[in-house]
Protein backbone atom coordinates (compact mmCIF):
# COMPACT_ATOMS: atom_id res chain seq x y z
CA UNK A 1 0.00 0.00 0.00
CA UNK A 2 2.85 2.40 0.80
CA UNK A 3 4.45 1.55 -2.55
CA UNK A 4 1.19 2.20 -4.44
CA UNK A 5 0.76 5.45 -2.50
CA UNK A 6 4.25 6.62 -3.43
CA UNK A 7 3.65 5.82 -7.12
CA UNK A 8 0.27 7.56 -7.02
CA UNK A 9 1.77 10.77 -5.58
CA UNK A 10 4.34 10.95 -8.39
CA UNK A 11 1.77 10.20 -11.10
CA UNK A 12 -0.53 12.89 -9.69
CA UNK A 13 2.38 15.36 -9.85
CA UNK A 14 3.05 14.36 -13.46
CA UNK A 15 -0.59 14.95 -14.44
CA UNK A 16 -1.39 17.90 -12.18
CA UNK A 17 1.68 19.51 -10.57
CA UNK A 18 0.98 20.47 -6.95
CA UNK A 19 -1.71 17.87 -6.32
CA UNK A 20 0.63 15.61 -4.30
CA UNK A 21 1.60 18.53 -2.05
CA UNK A 22 -2.07 19.47 -1.67
CA UNK A 23 -2.87 15.93 -0.46
CA UNK A 24 0.13 14.97 1.62
CA UNK A 25 2.56 17.88 1.86
CA UNK A 26 2.74 21.64 2.02
CA UNK A 27 -0.76 22.63 0.96
CA UNK A 28 0.22 26.25 0.30
CA UNK A 29 2.85 25.15 -2.21
CA UNK A 30 0.35 22.70 -3.70
CA UNK A 31 -2.31 25.38 -4.18
CA UNK A 32 0.15 27.78 -5.82
CA UNK A 33 1.51 25.11 -8.15
CA UNK A 34 -1.93 23.81 -9.07
CA UNK A 35 -3.22 27.31 -9.80
CA UNK A 36 -0.23 28.03 -12.02
CA UNK A 37 -0.77 24.74 -13.87
CA UNK A 38 -4.50 25.36 -14.39
CA UNK A 39 -3.76 28.91 -15.51
CA UNK A 40 -1.21 27.65 -18.07
CA UNK A 41 -3.71 25.09 -19.35
CA UNK A 42 -6.35 27.80 -19.71
CA UNK A 43 -3.94 30.08 -21.60
CA UNK A 44 -2.88 27.20 -23.85
CA UNK A 45 -6.51 26.32 -24.57
CA UNK A 46 -7.38 29.93 -25.42
CA UNK A 47 -4.32 30.28 -27.66
CA UNK A 48 -5.14 27.00 -29.42
CA UNK A 49 -8.74 27.94 -30.12
CA UNK A 50 -7.74 31.46 -31.17
CA UNK A 51 -4.98 30.08 -33.39
CA UNK A 52 -7.38 27.74 -35.15
CA UNK A 53 -9.68 30.65 -35.92
CA UNK A 54 -6.97 33.24 -36.54
CA UNK A 55 -3.65 31.89 -37.85
CA UNK A 56 -2.15 35.38 -37.86
CA UNK A 57 -2.01 35.44 -34.07
CA UNK A 58 0.22 32.37 -34.03
CA UNK A 59 2.64 33.89 -36.55
CA UNK A 60 2.68 37.18 -34.68
CA UNK A 61 3.60 35.52 -31.39
CA UNK A 62 6.15 33.23 -33.07
CA UNK A 63 7.97 36.20 -34.64
CA UNK A 64 7.95 38.61 -31.67
CA UNK A 65 11.37 38.43 -30.01
CA UNK A 66 10.06 39.85 -26.72
CA UNK A 67 7.31 37.21 -26.52
CA UNK A 68 9.79 34.48 -27.43
CA UNK A 69 12.17 35.61 -24.69
CA UNK A 70 9.37 35.44 -22.10
CA UNK A 71 8.25 32.00 -23.33
CA UNK A 72 11.82 30.68 -23.24
CA UNK A 73 12.38 31.90 -19.68
CA UNK A 74 8.98 30.55 -18.63
CA UNK A 75 9.74 27.09 -20.04
CA UNK A 76 13.02 26.96 -18.13
CA UNK A 77 11.31 27.96 -14.89
CA UNK A 78 8.57 25.40 -15.50
CA UNK A 79 11.16 22.67 -16.09
CA UNK A 80 12.93 23.40 -12.81
CA UNK A 81 9.73 23.82 -10.80
CA UNK A 82 8.06 20.68 -12.14
CA UNK A 83 11.17 18.59 -11.50
CA UNK A 84 11.32 19.96 -7.94
CA UNK A 85 7.67 19.01 -7.35
CA UNK A 86 8.36 15.48 -8.62
CA UNK A 87 11.29 15.15 -6.25
CA UNK A 88 9.13 16.39 -3.39
CA UNK A 89 6.42 13.87 -4.33
CA UNK A 90 9.08 11.14 -4.10
CA UNK A 91 9.98 12.41 -0.60
CA UNK A 92 6.31 12.45 0.44
CA UNK A 93 6.10 8.77 -0.50
CA UNK A 94 8.47 7.91 2.42
CA UNK A 95 10.83 5.83 0.28
CA UNK A 96 12.95 4.77 3.29
CA UNK A 97 9.99 2.79 4.68
CA UNK A 98 9.80 0.64 1.54
CA UNK A 99 11.60 -2.58 0.73
CA UNK A 100 14.90 -2.31 -1.12
CA UNK A 101 13.45 -3.42 -4.47
CA UNK A 102 10.57 -0.99 -4.13
CA UNK A 103 12.97 1.85 -3.20
CA UNK A 104 15.00 1.16 -6.33
CA UNK A 105 11.83 1.10 -8.46
CA UNK A 106 10.60 4.38 -6.95
CA UNK A 107 13.94 6.07 -7.64
CA UNK A 108 13.90 4.80 -11.23
CA UNK A 109 10.32 5.94 -11.89
CA UNK A 110 10.94 9.33 -10.31
CA UNK A 111 14.18 9.85 -12.24
CA UNK A 112 12.48 8.91 -15.51
CA UNK A 113 9.66 11.37 -14.84
CA UNK A 114 12.04 14.17 -13.87
CA UNK A 115 14.28 13.74 -16.90
CA UNK A 116 11.34 13.36 -19.28
CA UNK A 117 9.49 16.45 -18.05
CA UNK A 118 12.53 18.67 -17.58
CA UNK A 119 14.20 17.46 -20.78
CA UNK A 120 11.10 18.10 -22.88
CA UNK A 121 10.59 21.58 -21.47
CA UNK A 122 14.26 22.51 -21.76
CA UNK A 123 14.34 21.30 -25.36
CA UNK A 124 11.28 23.45 -26.01
CA UNK A 125 13.13 26.41 -24.48
CA UNK A 126 16.07 25.67 -26.78
CA UNK A 127 13.83 25.65 -29.88
CA UNK A 128 12.22 28.91 -28.81
CA UNK A 129 15.68 30.39 -28.27
CA UNK A 130 16.75 29.30 -31.75
CA UNK A 131 13.64 30.91 -33.22
CA UNK A 132 14.33 34.13 -31.32
CA UNK A 133 17.97 34.24 -32.43
CA UNK A 134 16.90 33.58 -36.03
CA UNK A 135 14.40 36.44 -36.02
CA UNK A 136 16.86 38.79 -34.32
CA UNK A 137 19.84 37.99 -36.57
CA UNK A 138 18.17 37.53 -39.96
CA UNK A 139 15.53 40.23 -40.03
CA UNK A 140 16.00 43.95 -39.68
CA UNK A 141 14.43 46.44 -37.31
CA UNK A 142 13.56 49.04 -39.93
CA UNK A 143 10.16 50.44 -40.73
CA UNK A 144 7.56 48.34 -42.50
CA UNK A 145 6.39 49.56 -45.90
CA UNK A 146 2.82 49.46 -47.13
CA UNK A 147 1.75 47.31 -50.04
CA UNK A 148 1.73 49.10 -53.40
CA UNK A 149 -1.55 48.77 -55.28
CA UNK A 150 -2.40 45.87 -53.00
CA UNK A 151 0.84 43.95 -53.60
CA UNK A 152 4.18 43.42 -51.90
CA UNK A 153 7.11 43.39 -54.32
CA UNK A 154 10.19 41.64 -52.97
CA UNK A 155 13.45 41.49 -54.93
CA UNK A 156 15.07 38.07 -54.53
CA UNK A 157 18.77 38.02 -55.41
CA UNK A 158 21.10 35.05 -55.57
CA UNK A 159 24.89 35.11 -55.68
CA UNK A 160 27.84 32.82 -55.15
CA UNK A 161 29.40 34.78 -52.32
CA UNK A 162 28.30 35.09 -48.73
CA UNK A 163 24.95 36.75 -48.20
CA UNK A 164 25.21 40.51 -47.85
CA UNK A 165 28.91 40.80 -48.79
CA UNK A 166 29.98 44.13 -50.21
CA UNK A 167 30.42 44.09 -53.98
CA UNK A 168 28.42 40.95 -54.58
CA UNK A 169 27.27 40.65 -58.21
CA UNK A 170 23.89 38.90 -58.10
CA UNK A 171 23.58 36.21 -60.77
CA UNK A 172 19.86 35.66 -60.18
CA UNK A 173 17.29 38.45 -59.91
CA UNK A 174 13.59 37.77 -59.43
CA UNK A 175 10.82 40.03 -58.19
CA UNK A 176 8.16 38.15 -56.24
CA UNK A 177 5.00 40.25 -56.53
CA UNK A 178 2.60 38.94 -53.88
CA UNK A 179 -1.04 39.92 -53.48
CA UNK A 180 -1.41 41.31 -49.96
CA UNK A 181 -4.75 39.55 -49.46
CA UNK A 182 -4.75 36.28 -51.39
CA UNK A 183 -1.01 35.51 -51.55
CA UNK A 184 -1.31 34.99 -55.32
CA UNK A 185 2.24 35.37 -56.60
CA UNK A 186 3.81 36.48 -59.87
CA UNK A 187 7.54 35.84 -60.34
CA UNK A 188 9.20 38.41 -62.60
CA UNK A 189 12.69 37.30 -63.58
CA UNK A 190 15.34 39.59 -65.00
CA UNK A 191 18.41 38.33 -66.86
CA UNK A 192 21.71 39.40 -65.40
CA UNK A 193 22.94 40.53 -68.84
CA UNK A 194 20.16 43.06 -69.46
CA UNK A 195 21.45 46.52 -70.42
CA UNK A 196 20.31 49.88 -71.82
CA UNK A 197 17.53 50.55 -69.33
CA UNK A 198 16.48 53.65 -67.37
CA UNK A 199 16.45 54.38 -63.65
CA UNK A 200 13.48 55.95 -61.79
CA UNK A 201 13.52 59.72 -61.96
CA UNK A 202 14.84 61.32 -58.80
CA UNK A 203 16.87 58.25 -57.78
CA UNK A 204 20.61 58.38 -57.13
CA UNK A 205 21.35 56.23 -60.19
CA UNK A 206 19.20 58.46 -62.41
CA UNK A 207 21.20 61.49 -61.32
CA UNK A 208 24.42 59.67 -62.20
CA UNK A 209 23.07 58.10 -65.41
CA UNK A 210 20.24 60.30 -66.72
CA UNK A 211 20.39 58.53 -70.09
CA UNK A 212 20.12 55.11 -68.48
CA UNK A 213 22.51 52.21 -67.90
CA UNK A 214 23.96 52.17 -71.39
CA UNK A 215 27.69 51.64 -71.77
CA UNK A 216 30.21 48.90 -72.54
CA UNK A 217 29.75 45.93 -70.19
CA UNK A 218 26.93 47.78 -68.39
CA UNK A 219 24.82 44.80 -67.39
CA UNK A 220 22.18 44.61 -64.70
CA UNK A 221 24.32 42.52 -62.36
CA UNK A 222 27.20 45.03 -62.67
CA UNK A 223 25.23 47.86 -61.04
CA UNK A 224 26.03 46.46 -57.60
CA UNK A 225 29.78 46.62 -58.20
CA UNK A 226 29.61 50.17 -59.54
CA UNK A 227 27.60 51.39 -56.54
CA UNK A 228 29.91 49.64 -54.10
CA UNK A 229 32.85 51.42 -55.71
CA UNK A 230 31.02 54.77 -55.39
CA UNK A 231 29.47 54.69 -51.89
CA UNK A 232 29.44 58.48 -51.74
CA UNK A 233 26.50 58.44 -54.16
CA UNK A 234 24.39 56.58 -51.57
CA UNK A 235 25.12 58.61 -48.45
CA UNK A 236 24.18 56.86 -45.22
CA UNK A 237 23.43 53.51 -46.90
CA UNK A 238 24.97 50.28 -45.61
CA UNK A 239 24.04 48.47 -48.83
CA UNK A 240 24.76 50.77 -51.79
CA UNK A 241 25.08 47.84 -54.22
CA UNK A 242 21.64 46.52 -53.32
CA UNK A 243 20.10 50.00 -53.36
CA UNK A 244 21.43 50.62 -56.87
CA UNK A 245 20.26 47.21 -58.09
CA UNK A 246 16.77 47.91 -56.76
CA UNK A 247 16.68 51.19 -58.65
CA UNK A 248 17.66 49.34 -61.84
CA UNK A 249 14.92 46.74 -61.30
CA UNK A 250 12.34 49.44 -60.60
CA UNK A 251 13.34 51.28 -63.78
CA UNK A 252 12.94 48.11 -65.84
CA UNK A 253 9.73 46.68 -64.39
CA UNK A 254 7.90 49.82 -63.25
CA UNK A 255 7.28 48.13 -59.89
CA UNK A 256 8.07 49.72 -56.55
CA UNK A 257 10.20 47.31 -54.52
CA UNK A 258 9.13 46.98 -50.88
CA UNK A 259 11.87 44.70 -49.62
CA UNK A 260 14.86 42.67 -50.75
CA UNK A 261 16.42 39.34 -49.82
CA UNK A 262 19.92 38.16 -50.76
CA UNK A 263 20.46 34.40 -50.92
CA UNK A 264 23.89 32.83 -50.78
CA UNK A 265 23.52 30.17 -53.48
CA UNK A 266 26.19 27.97 -51.89
CA UNK A 267 24.49 28.17 -48.47
CA UNK A 268 21.23 27.23 -50.17
CA UNK A 269 22.39 23.60 -50.15
CA UNK A 270 22.12 23.53 -46.36
CA UNK A 271 18.49 24.61 -46.47
CA UNK A 272 17.53 21.91 -48.97
CA UNK A 273 19.33 19.27 -46.90
CA UNK A 274 17.64 20.57 -43.74
CA UNK A 275 14.18 19.87 -45.19
CA UNK A 276 15.18 16.43 -46.46
CA UNK A 277 15.66 17.31 -50.14
CA UNK A 278 13.29 18.50 -52.84
CA UNK A 279 11.51 16.53 -55.56
CA UNK A 280 12.04 17.90 -59.08
CA UNK A 281 11.17 16.85 -62.60
CA UNK A 282 14.55 16.60 -64.33
CA UNK A 283 13.74 16.81 -68.05
CA UNK A 284 17.25 16.39 -69.42
CA UNK A 285 20.72 15.46 -68.15
CA UNK A 286 22.00 18.27 -65.95
CA UNK A 287 25.79 18.57 -65.64
CA UNK A 288 27.32 18.88 -62.19
CA UNK A 289 30.20 21.26 -62.63
CA UNK A 290 31.20 23.36 -65.58
CA UNK A 291 31.15 27.15 -65.43
CA UNK A 292 34.91 27.17 -65.85
CA UNK A 293 35.53 23.91 -63.98
CA UNK A 294 35.35 20.24 -64.94
CA UNK A 295 32.02 18.45 -65.19
CA UNK A 296 32.12 15.79 -62.47
CA UNK A 297 28.84 14.04 -63.19
CA UNK A 298 25.24 14.39 -64.29
CA UNK A 299 21.79 14.52 -62.73
CA UNK A 300 19.86 12.02 -64.79
CA UNK A 301 16.34 12.66 -66.18
CA UNK A 302 13.25 11.65 -64.25
CA UNK A 303 11.24 12.73 -61.23
CA UNK A 304 13.92 12.70 -58.56
CA UNK A 305 14.34 13.79 -54.96
CA UNK A 306 17.55 15.82 -54.98
CA UNK A 307 19.75 16.76 -52.05
CA UNK A 308 21.10 20.26 -51.55
CA UNK A 309 24.18 19.76 -53.72
CA UNK A 310 22.26 18.45 -56.73
CA UNK A 311 19.41 20.94 -56.30
CA UNK A 312 21.93 23.77 -56.44
CA UNK A 313 23.42 22.44 -59.67
CA UNK A 314 19.97 21.87 -61.14
CA UNK A 315 19.33 25.58 -60.49
CA UNK A 316 22.68 27.00 -61.59
CA UNK A 317 24.05 24.66 -64.30
CA UNK A 318 24.76 26.43 -67.57
CA UNK A 319 26.99 23.88 -69.28
CA UNK A 320 25.27 22.77 -72.48
CA UNK A 321 22.42 25.26 -72.06
CA UNK A 322 22.13 29.01 -71.42
CA UNK A 323 21.16 31.63 -68.85
CA UNK A 324 17.50 31.54 -69.84
CA UNK A 325 17.17 27.78 -69.39
CA UNK A 326 18.76 28.21 -65.99
CA UNK A 327 16.25 30.92 -65.09
CA UNK A 328 13.40 28.53 -65.95
CA UNK A 329 14.87 25.81 -63.73
CA UNK A 330 15.33 28.25 -60.87
CA UNK A 331 11.63 29.03 -60.99
CA UNK A 332 10.83 25.33 -60.79
CA UNK A 333 13.01 25.04 -57.69
CA UNK A 334 11.16 27.97 -56.08
CA UNK A 335 7.80 26.39 -56.87
CA UNK A 336 8.86 22.99 -55.53
CA UNK A 337 10.19 24.44 -52.28
CA UNK A 338 7.01 26.43 -51.70
CA UNK A 339 4.77 23.41 -52.32
CA UNK A 340 6.82 20.74 -50.55
CA UNK A 341 8.07 22.49 -47.41
CA UNK A 342 4.95 22.23 -45.23
CA UNK A 343 4.60 23.72 -41.73
CA UNK A 344 4.95 20.17 -40.37
CA UNK A 345 8.25 19.68 -42.22
CA UNK A 346 9.49 23.07 -41.04
CA UNK A 347 8.63 22.26 -37.41
CA UNK A 348 10.24 18.82 -37.53
CA UNK A 349 13.49 20.19 -38.96
CA UNK A 350 13.32 23.60 -37.33
CA UNK A 351 16.79 23.77 -35.78
CA UNK A 352 18.51 22.67 -39.00
CA UNK A 353 16.43 25.06 -41.09
CA UNK A 354 17.17 27.94 -38.72
CA UNK A 355 20.90 27.22 -38.85
CA UNK A 356 20.90 27.01 -42.65
CA UNK A 357 18.62 30.04 -43.02
CA UNK A 358 20.76 32.38 -40.94
CA UNK A 359 23.83 31.35 -42.98
CA UNK A 360 22.25 31.75 -46.43
CA UNK A 361 19.95 34.74 -46.22
CA UNK A 362 20.16 38.45 -45.51
CA UNK A 363 17.18 40.73 -45.91
CA UNK A 364 15.75 44.10 -44.95
CA UNK A 365 12.32 42.65 -44.16
CA UNK A 366 11.69 43.90 -40.61
CA UNK A 367 10.92 41.38 -37.90
CA UNK A 368 7.51 42.96 -37.46
CA UNK A 369 6.56 41.81 -40.97
CA UNK A 370 7.58 38.16 -40.59
CA UNK A 371 4.08 37.14 -39.52
CA UNK A 372 2.57 38.90 -42.55
CA UNK A 373 4.77 37.04 -45.01
CA UNK A 374 4.38 33.73 -43.19
CA UNK A 375 0.61 33.98 -43.63
CA UNK A 376 1.00 34.97 -47.28
CA UNK A 377 3.32 32.01 -47.87
CA UNK A 378 0.68 29.59 -46.57
CA UNK A 379 -1.94 31.19 -48.81
CA UNK A 380 0.43 31.08 -51.80
CA UNK A 381 0.83 27.30 -51.43
CA UNK A 382 -2.77 26.82 -52.55
CA UNK A 383 -2.56 29.27 -55.45
CA UNK A 384 -0.94 28.82 -58.86
CA UNK A 385 2.26 30.80 -59.34
CA UNK A 386 2.44 32.89 -62.51
CA UNK A 387 5.73 33.80 -64.16
CA UNK A 388 6.99 36.33 -66.64
CA UNK A 389 10.65 36.48 -67.66
CA UNK A 390 12.21 39.35 -69.53
CA UNK A 391 14.13 37.11 -71.91
CA UNK A 392 14.27 36.32 -75.64
CA UNK A 393 12.25 35.95 -77.74
CA UNK A 394 9.93 38.24 -75.77
CA UNK A 395 12.61 40.82 -74.93
CA UNK A 396 15.86 41.86 -76.57
CA UNK A 397 18.08 42.02 -73.48
CA UNK A 398 20.64 44.28 -75.20
CA UNK A 399 18.05 46.88 -76.28
CA UNK A 400 14.89 46.17 -74.24
CA UNK A 401 11.62 47.84 -75.12
CA UNK A 402 10.88 49.19 -71.62
CA UNK A 403 7.27 50.01 -72.46
CA UNK A 404 6.72 46.45 -73.67
CA UNK A 405 8.48 45.10 -70.57
CA UNK A 406 6.32 47.06 -68.15
CA UNK A 407 3.14 46.19 -70.06
CA UNK A 408 3.97 42.48 -69.87
CA UNK A 409 4.68 42.70 -66.16
CA UNK A 410 1.43 44.56 -65.45
CA UNK A 411 -0.56 42.18 -67.67
CA UNK A 412 0.79 39.19 -65.75
CA UNK A 413 -0.20 40.81 -62.45
CA UNK A 414 -3.65 41.68 -63.80
CA UNK A 415 -4.23 38.08 -64.90
CA UNK A 416 -3.10 36.81 -61.51
CA UNK A 417 -5.65 39.08 -59.87
CA UNK A 418 -8.40 37.95 -62.22
CA UNK A 419 -8.56 41.18 -64.17
CA UNK A 420 -9.00 41.11 -67.94
CA UNK A 421 -5.70 41.82 -69.64
CA UNK A 422 -5.15 42.81 -73.25
CA UNK A 423 -3.77 40.13 -75.51
CA UNK A 424 0.01 40.31 -75.95
CA UNK A 425 1.25 41.73 -79.21
CA UNK A 426 3.27 38.59 -79.84
CA UNK A 427 1.74 35.24 -79.04
CA UNK A 428 3.34 31.84 -79.33
CA UNK A 429 1.15 29.67 -81.55
CA UNK A 430 2.65 26.29 -80.66
CA UNK A 431 3.52 24.68 -77.37
CA UNK A 432 7.25 23.95 -77.12
CA UNK A 433 8.05 20.27 -76.98
CA UNK A 434 11.85 20.31 -77.12
CA UNK A 435 14.02 20.07 -74.04
CA UNK A 436 17.17 22.12 -73.59
CA UNK A 437 19.22 22.19 -70.43
CA UNK A 438 16.48 20.51 -68.46
CA UNK A 439 13.73 23.03 -69.31
CA UNK A 440 10.71 22.52 -71.51
CA UNK A 441 11.12 24.66 -74.61
CA UNK A 442 14.11 26.41 -76.14
CA UNK A 443 15.58 29.87 -76.35
CA UNK A 444 14.12 30.42 -79.80
CA UNK A 445 10.49 29.87 -78.77
CA UNK A 446 10.75 30.61 -75.04
CA UNK A 447 11.20 28.24 -72.11
CA UNK A 448 7.76 27.29 -70.79
CA UNK A 449 8.53 27.94 -67.12
CA UNK A 450 9.66 31.48 -67.91
CA UNK A 451 6.21 32.51 -69.17
CA UNK A 452 3.56 30.52 -67.31
CA UNK A 453 0.27 31.15 -65.55
CA UNK A 454 0.65 27.97 -63.47
CA UNK A 455 4.31 27.32 -62.74
CA UNK A 456 3.68 24.08 -60.85
CA UNK A 457 1.88 22.48 -63.82
CA UNK A 458 4.57 23.65 -66.25
CA UNK A 459 7.48 22.31 -64.19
Amino acid sequence: MRFRRAITLMVLTLVAPGSAQLIAGNQRVGRIALRIWLGLLAVLLVLTLTGLAWHGMVFTLASDTAVLAVVRFGLMLLAVGWAALLMDAWRLGNPLTLRQGQRIAIVGVNGLMCFTVAGTLLFGAHVVGVQRDLIASMFGDGEATAATAGRYNVLLMGGDAGAGRVGLRPDSLTVASVDAESGRTVLVSLPRNMSSFPFPKGSEMHREFPQGWDCDDCYLNAISTWATDHPEVFKGSDTPGIDATIQGVEGITGLRINYWAMVDMAGFTGLVDAVGGVELNVRDRIPVGGLGSDVTGYIEPGVRKLDGHDTLWFARAREGSDDYSRMARQKCVMSAMLQQVSPQTALKNFSSIAEAGSAMLSTNVPGSEVDTFAQLALKARSEPIATVSLVPPLINTAEPDIELVQNRVQNAIDRAEGKPAPKPSRKRTTTPTTMTGGSLGSMSDGYAANQAEDLGATC
